[in-house]
């Protein structure tokens, strides 16, 4: 199985070079071209990539992220959700290297076998970036209105969120 999957991907570009070779693409040429395209594409993301991180590291450094834990902590307690994991359910969405930082954090703090451990990680597998996702992808590519994207996307976190806390839940108990 190793020697296939170290194989697997040079035959896989063989494959298209000979594909293309066949139907008389000139594949060298292509591949430049696609190579311009992909640097003029990344120049045009850096705008999106700094104003997100902007935000994000305005909306953790003020303090609103600690304060708005704070105010809902009585209902997560009825939910039996551990308000040192909402951070990361909230960060999730926006950017997934900030999530990852938090999901670090919390897992060294509480150890990865605890309940706050294993939902983080869990968290942090069931949940994309979506509005990463958005406003770069969208955003390379010109869509303007990405309003029920931006809502599907977010119902999905959501019930990956609650998911994984029935997940852990069942599989592992509260501990």
């Amino acid at each position: 199985m190793t020697t296939i999957s170290i194989w697997m991907i040079p035959l896989l570009i063989l494959s298209i070079l000979l594909y293309g070779t066949m139907k008389r693409v000139p594949t060298y040429e292509t591949f430049v071209e696609g190579g311009k395209e992909g640097i003029n594409m990344s120049f045009s993301l850096i705008p999106f990539l700094v104003g997100m991180l902007v935000a994000i590291s305005v909306f953790r450094a003020s303090g609103a992220l600690d304060y708005f834990v704070q105010l809902v902590n009585p209902l997560l307690a009825l939910l039996h959700f551990p308000s040192e994991v909402l951070p990361l359910a909230i960060i999730r969405p926006i950017s997934g290297t900030a999530a990852l930082g938090m999901t670090s954090d919390l897992i060294s703090v509480y150890g990865p076998d605890s309940f706050v451990g294993r939902l983080a990680g869990t968290i942090q597998g069931s949940t994309d970036t979506t509005f990463y996702v958005l406003t770069v992808y969208f955003g390379a590519v010109g869509i303007k209105k990405m309003g029920d994207a931006l809502k599907v996307g977010l119902l999905a976190d959501l019930i990956g969120i609650i998911a994984a806390v029935i997940v852990v839940t069942l599989v592992f108990g509260m501990n």
